[in-house]
């Protein structure tokens, strides 16, 4: 028996959707067979497919009903399934975000510092140290929910959701953090601002990163920011 996928079922999820749910929990065993499973069925059922959408523990399969069906997608799933192992040797591409940390650009940064017991500059360390893995976008298109923060920064929701997040604002919420992609209402802990845009549909990729993707955030000054085409912008 493989000890790796046997806990690994298949539901239905529409008319032409399964849906793939590889555990009960987020860990990075589990985002790697998430990300194993796309790589192979992209392969082998290349012209079947309309789209996947993988996320922190599933993926999404959206099948064409012109050029296949339920019996052969479900088929094709149990096959891919048979070939993933515990892990892959593939980390996914490591991105680097400029980040640039304050509290003129980061409204909650010395409240979240000051419930941790911790200085800004130490929250600044700690969050811009650490290596995480991308584990699902969603939300919004560019919305990639990053994980894991230590749990030393980790800080609860808002209790009341600001109306107005600027684009680019770096967040944490729980032990997840993310940068904003556009102007949206939200309700996580503003801690700084990228300058990089989250997403482009203008550009190739729409996205500077992917699911599995490895992100790590760099500090950089307010002029640097600036340079980098950061804007402030306005939050309430």
């Amino acid at each position: 028996m493989n000890t790796a996928t046997d806990k690994i079922r298949i539901e239905i999820a529409g008319e032409n959707a399964l849906i793939i749910y590889f555990g009960e929990k987020t860990d990075p065993r589990v985002s790697s067979q998430v990300q194993q499973a796309v790589t192979i069925l992209e392969t082998e059922l290349s012209g079947k497919l309309i789209d996947m959408v993988p996320s922190y523990a599933s993926l999404l399969v959206i099948y064409d009903q012109l050029a296949t069906d339920h019996l052969e997608i479900r088929s094709g799933i149990r096959k891919v399934l048979s070939q993933l192992g515990e892990s892959d040797n593939r980390e996914g591409n490591l991105v680097i975000l400029p980040a640039y940390y304050s509290t003129e650009s980061g409204p909650d940064l010395e409240a979240l510092a000051q419930r941790a017991d911790l200085s800004t500059e130490e929250v600044i360390k700690i969050h811009s140290e650490m290596e995480y893995r991308v584990y699902a976008i969603g939300f919004a298109p560019g919305f990639a929910y990053l994980g894991e923060v230590d749990e030393r920064i980790a800080a609860p929701r808002l209790s009341t959701p600001r109306t107005r997040v600027p684009r680019g604002a770096i967040a944490i919420a729980d032990r997840q953090t993310a940068v904003y992609p556009a102007v949206s209402p939200g309700g996580w802990n503003l801690i700084g601002l990228c300058p990089t845009r989250m997403f482009n549909p203008e550009a190739e990729p729409t996205m500077p990163v992917q699911v599995g993707d490895r992100i790590r955030f760099n500090p950089i000054s307010r002029d640097e920011f600036f340079a980098l085409g950061g804007e402030l912008g306005e939050i309430r």
